[in-house]
């Protein structure tokens, strides 16, 4: 149970970092798209690093545990179920990027409660990757997946408030609504941590599930989303420093 606590608590203070992120809505109606894209562009990449590090590789090694020469093919189901469960849901939940506009089933739902279903689609699976990676009792896997969610919540945070104030939303509220989008990834927390916990064969496919979940979302929301103006080169190089980040501080922990 202890493990479980510490995968519930840390994935609520990556969800918080999204506020964190939101900060500068106090002081800046807009920034640089140049910098967003940067900014989102490295966050994939820290998601990116994540997803191979620490849960495709350790779920791999899990499942050669549990079932020897057979966890490769485990973690292969476990990555396209988590990729088509977060298709499904892409594709039955209304929603609305800042950039790319509505997707889903059309909806009466006012543009920020869009927005937000939005970002809840994103922040679900990096809870539940969190609470996997604690509820699998390596506390420096876990640690490194919490820090580096963390990471690249902070410019999602930045990314939701801005442009509620551009559509008119007080300072307070865009930093509230931004922040309160992160507090799913709790959710996701104890949803992983649990299972793993309470049923530890289920560890090599639950890590892949949310590797696959989070891999639907680099691909198909996040960078997509940075490279919609034409101007791709600064996100590009923003995937691959978040990327080389996240992958020294899962070596550095690890």
């Amino acid at each position: 149970m202890t493990v479980f606590w510490y995968g519930v608590i840390a994935s609520l203070l990556a969800g918080m970092a999204t506020g964190f992120g939101a900060l500068p809505a106090f002081f800046f109606k807009k920034v640089s798209r140049n910098f967003l894209n940067t900014a989102l562009g490295a966050s994939a990449g820290v998601m990116l690093a994540a997803t191979s590090f620490s849960l495709i590789v350790p779920g791999i090694e899990n499942g050669d545990l549990l079932w020897p020469g057979r966890g490769v093919y485990v973690v292969v189901f476990g990555i396209l179920s988590g990729a088509l469960v977060l298709d499904l849901i892409d594709k039955w939940l209304p929603h609305e990027h800042f950039i790319k506009g509505p997707e889903g089933p059309s909806s009466n739902l006012k543009r920020i409660w869009l927005f937000v279903i939005a970002i809840t689609i994103h922040n679900f699976p990096e809870g539940m990757a969190v609470g996997v990676g604690f509820g699998s009792g390596n506390i420096s896997n876990g640690i490194s997946l919490a820090i580096g969610i963390g990471i690249q919540n902070m410019p999602e945070g930045l990314a939701v408030a801005l442009p509620l104030l551009g559509l008119g939303y007080s300072r307070w509220k865009a930093f509230f609504i931004a922040a309160s989008t992160g507090l799913v990834e709790p959710v996701g927390g104890i949803l992983g941590a649990g299972a793993v916990t309470v049923f530890h064969p289920v560890l090599p496919f639950a890590l892949a599930f949310a590797a696959g979940a989070m891999l639907f979302v680099i691909s198909d929301e996040i960078i997509p989303e940075t490279h919609s103006k034409g101007k791709s080169r600064q996100a590009t190089y923003g995937v691959m420093i978040g990327f080389v980040i996240m992958m020294a501080l899962d070596n550095l922990l690890g």
